[in-house]
C-alpha cells in the first residue's frame, strides 16, 4: 500500500491517493490516477453487464424478473 494506489472518493468526487478519505467513502485501489478517474464509468459498465446477464436475471414464465435470491433480497 502506498503512493502507487489511487482511489475515487465518493464524498469529494475526486481522485485521491492512498492517504485520502476512509475506505467506506471510496472505490479502488487503482494503479493509476487515470484509472481511478474512470471508476464511476467502470461501475456503470459493470451494472449494465449485470442487468443483462441471464445468470443473474432469470425471467419467469411471463417474461418478468423472478423474485428469487439476489444480492439485495437475500
Amino acid at each position: 500500500m502506498g503512493s502507487d494506489e489511487w482511489y475515487w472518493c465518493l464524498k469529494h468526487h475526486a481522485v485521491e491517493p492512498y492517504e485520502g478519505c476512509k475506505s467506506e467513502d471510496r472505490l479502488g485501489p487503482y494503479s493509476t490516477q487515470a484509472e481511478a478517474a474512470l471508476a464511476l464509468q467502470k461501475v456503470a459498465e459493470r451494472n449494465e453487464q449485470y442487468d443483462h446477464d441471464p445468470r443473474f436475471n432469470d425471467l419467469d414464465e411471463n417474461g418478468e424478473p423472478e423474485d428469487g435470491w439476489g444480492p439485495l433480497n437475500g
